[in-house]
């Protein structure tokens, strides 16, 4: 199943996402046989980053859980409010996957 995660960074976690990112980035490229699509939300400057919506391929919701719980972001504290939703793949890459 396909899940949307979506992130935004705690309040003042610049600092703090900055020192974890390398960390992050190894959590995800480990992980990256579940990942469909990653990256990080950008301000309107088009380089700070605020927070991330991944697609993600698991079993569970609980599944998903474990991973956002394990990401090093999680631990650090970079995570302010995550949302996590099923979602469906109605085009990709700008394939129609889903009927009329």
């Amino acid at each position: 199943m396909t899940f949307a995660i979506i992130t935004k960074d705690a309040e003042g976690s610049a600092t703090t996402r900055a020192a974890h990112q390398d960390a992050h980035k190894r959590y995800l490229n480990d992980n990256r046989a579940h990942l469909v699509a990653a990256g990080a939300m950008l301000q309107d400057d088009g380089a700070t980053a605020h927070g991330g919506i991944l697609l993600v391929e698991f079993e569970t919701r609980e599944e998903v859980e474990t991973f956002v719980h394990k990401d090093p972001f999680w631990d650090a504290g970079v995570f302010g409010d995550i949302t996590i939703t099923r979602w469906r793949k109605a085009f990709l890459d700008g394939e129609r996957l889903v009927s009329p």
